[in-house]
């Protein structure tokens, strides 16, 4: 048998004992060997080799044999050699499966190790930006990460270094004290933030933790930890910040920031005992430039009155927005004499008037504004950041009444007025809620015959605790607090359903009425719909419906009246221009309004008698009405001299003490079906 024979045998059985002869007819026993190692990878022969020479026996073991039986047999010897034989080879098999089974294991091992590291640099990468590690003496010994895309820094600049050695620019000696007393105990840290130098314009935050790191058998290596990149974060929070609490066409602070300023700023004087100024500014006439330029010329100029007011002031006082023209001044550490302080005050107030008045150069124009300023004086005494404010508004409304572009400070007798206004702004708000105690009072119309052609419905507020209101006490009052609205719709709405009781009595179905309308109710959206609204649940004649605007109300918005003006001619209501001769309307904008009457201001028609220039307007007025169309009527005509004047210059219709008072419904009717008036 030739020894490639033997070995296919070999790798078909697999036997695991071969007697092998070194002495066989034709066959080799050295060359069999040789061809059995190429069977198993680590060249194992399960071959005990027979022989008779002794120098074969260790060549025969150099060449791979396990054992060796001498010639002649000794059947013992045979015996216990081939067990010891197959006791090895089992051992052997047994050792190679554990181990087989071992190599699984660490194979297995080995890529869950391989996977978790993966995972845990996949979320390692997602819960920071850069890994360190430190030594036990905190220097940085390894870093890895963006941590020049985070920090601005380079790795090779840190190794080597501690923390505290490194720049920042948001925390003091102090603070690395604190943090460096945390890693001598040798405890956590979490989210310290580090503002590190800017580099190439670029802001570097960085949120940066750590743990420490012992050995086994608990001594203190150093710390490892991670860093955030936080500067995304660090401008968004500042970006609200800044839209928080600063005004975000000038750039001051605004009104919650001032407030609170305000509260630190009373504390400190309480505690101190010091004084300081609070100056409310609001520009004259800023709504005319809004209306005529445009809103964006206007913010144009809020913008350079904030920088001016930044000029007039010192680095610790406050300049701040509070909305629309309006602006505030705090100034600090002022005298501790209330006059003194007061004067300070004034001084400043002063720079400020001079300051704001200087030409401003508007959508390349010079354009010229002024400011009206009320001021009060922060003290000892405990007040409220609201009542500042309230005081300093109120002394700005009185600079504005001595005629703008002035200051006045705030003192007691306007907190009286104060006082006063509020408790009658909460009566007529209770008034309103059902209008109970709201009544129409009508005075006549008379043509210069002594007919009787309609009348001017006028509020009346019959208030239980304060009796009769007249309208200049609570008119002025509503306008400015809003109030105006929802008086204006009740007393639409009652002339609208006395005209339509009117309509079913012969005697006065002939007769129109008129109502005062004010600017705040003519520039709401939805007006033309209310008074369509009011006609039709009424039931009214638009033909017998007449309201009057002031001249006054034409200097604003003149297109969008006319609009308004037109929709409702459209449905047959008649429109009067009241008090004329005491505005600034244009001529031009006169021929455009749909207008049936122009009405001659009572204080021409007071002095129309002993004033030339007052009866030369008389004239014109009357002269304008004709050219354009329309009629005229004279109001406040209080003796018989004046309505003959009148009527000479061509006015036939009157209004007035004359002719009769306005009176109540009742007494008015009775008045009318009386039949001719004073004549």
């Amino acid at each position: 048998m030739q020894p490639t024979a033997v070995c296919a045998l070999h790798r078909l059985h697999a036997y695991d004992l071969i007697l092998l002869d070194l002495q066989m007819p034709g066959m080799d026993g050295f060359a069999v060997m040789e061809a059995l190692k190429t069977n198993d990878a680590q060249g194992y022969l399960p071959v005990i080799v027979l022989t008779a020479q002794p120098g074969h026996k260790l060549r025969a073991l150099q060449a791979g044999a396990k054992d060796f039986i001498s010639k002649p047999f000794d059947l013992v010897e045979v015996r216990t050699r081939i067990h010891n034989m197959l006791e090895v080879r089992v051992l052997y098999r047994w050792l190679e499966s554990q181990n087989q089974a071992l190599e699984k294991v660490v194979r297995d091992r080995t890529a869950e190790l391989r996977e978790s590291e993966a995972r845990y640099r996949s979320l390692t990468e997602l819960a920071c930006d850069w890994y360190w590690e430190q030594d036990a003496k905190h220097r940085f010994v390894m870093l890895s990460g963006a941590v020049t895309a985070s920090t601005g820094l380079h790795t090779v600049d840190c190794i080597g270094k501690t923390h505290w050695d490194l720049p920042s620019l948001n925390l003091t000696g102090l603070d690395w004290e604190r943090h460096r007393q945390l890693l001598e105990s040798h405890q956590e840290f979490r989210d310290l933030e580090i503002r590190w130098p800017d580099t190439e314009g670029r802001m570097h935050w960085s949120s940066v933790s750590g743990a420490p790191i012992f050995s086994a058998t608990g001594v203190f290596r150093g710390y490892r930890g991670v860093g955030r990149d936080v500067t995304a974060q660090k401008l968004a929070a500042e970006q609200i910040h800044r839209l928080a609490f600063y005004d975000a066409l000038t750039g001051l602070p605004n009104r919650r920031l001032l407030q609170e300023q305000l509260k630190k700023t009373l504390q400190l004087n309480i505690r101190h005992r010091l004084r300081g100024a609070l100056l409310f500014i609001d520009l004259d006439n800023f709504k005319t430039l809004n209306d005529t330029l445009g809103h964006d010329v206007g913010d144009v100029l809020l913008q350079q009155v904030a920088g001016r007011l930044g000029t007039c002031v010192r680095e610790a006082d406050t300049v701040a927005r509070l909305g629309g023209d309006e602006f505030v001044v705090v100034l600090e550490d002022l005298s501790e004499d209330a006059m003194d302080a007061a004067s300070q005050a004034e001084v400043v107030g002063k720079k400020i008037l001079s300051t704001l008045n200087a030409p401003y150069r508007l959508a390349g124009r010079e354009h010229r504004s002024s400011p009206s300023i009320g001021i009060t004086l922060i003290g000892e005494a405990v007040q409220s950041v609201d009542d500042l404010l309230k005081q300093a508004d109120l002394a700005m409304y009185q600079a504005k009444a001595a005629g703008r572009n002035t200051l006045r400070f705030f003192d007691v007798a306007m907190q009286s007025e104060v006082d006063s206004r509020v408790a009658m702004e909460s009566d007529l708000r209770d008034g309103l809620q059902g209008g109970e105690e709201l009544e129409l009072h009508f005075q006549p119309m008379v043509n210069s015959q002594g007919h009787i052609l309609g009348a001017e419905a006028l509020v009346r507020w019959q208030q239980p605790q304060r009796g009769l209101v007249m309208p200049t006490d609570f008119i002025p009052l509503a306008e400015t607090t809003g109030l105006i609205l929802p008086l204006g719709k009740w007393v639409l709405h009652t002339a609208c359903r006395q005209l339509a009781m009117w309509a079913q009595d012969p005697q006065l179905a002939h007769l129109t009425l008129a109502v005062n309308v004010s600017a705040r109710e003519l520039r709401e959206p939805d007006f033309v719909d209310q008074v369509a609204k009011a006609l039709e649940r009424s039931g009214a004649s638009a033909q017998r419906l007449r309201l009057e605007l002031t001249e006054t109300m034409l200097v604003h918005r003149v297109e969008d009246i006319i609009v308004k003006m037109t929709q409702l001619r459209d449905l047959g209501l008649g429109f009067s221009l009241d008090d004329f001769g005491t505005g600034y309307s244009s001529l031009s904008y006169l021929k455009q309004l749909p207008l049936d009457l122009l009405k001659i201001d009572h204080s021409f028609v007071r002095d129309v008698l002993n004033d030339p220039n007052d009866a030369a307007i008389a004239r014109t007025i009357v002269g304008l009405g004709q050219s354009l169309g329309l009629s005229v009527v004279a109001e406040g005509v209080e003796t018989q001299a004046q309505k003959d004047f009148l009527a000479d210059i061509g006015c036939l219709t009157y209004q007035g003490f004359y002719f009769a008072d306005p009176m109540p419904i009742d007494a008015f009717n009775a008045f009318v079906r009386n039949g001719i008036a004073k004549s």
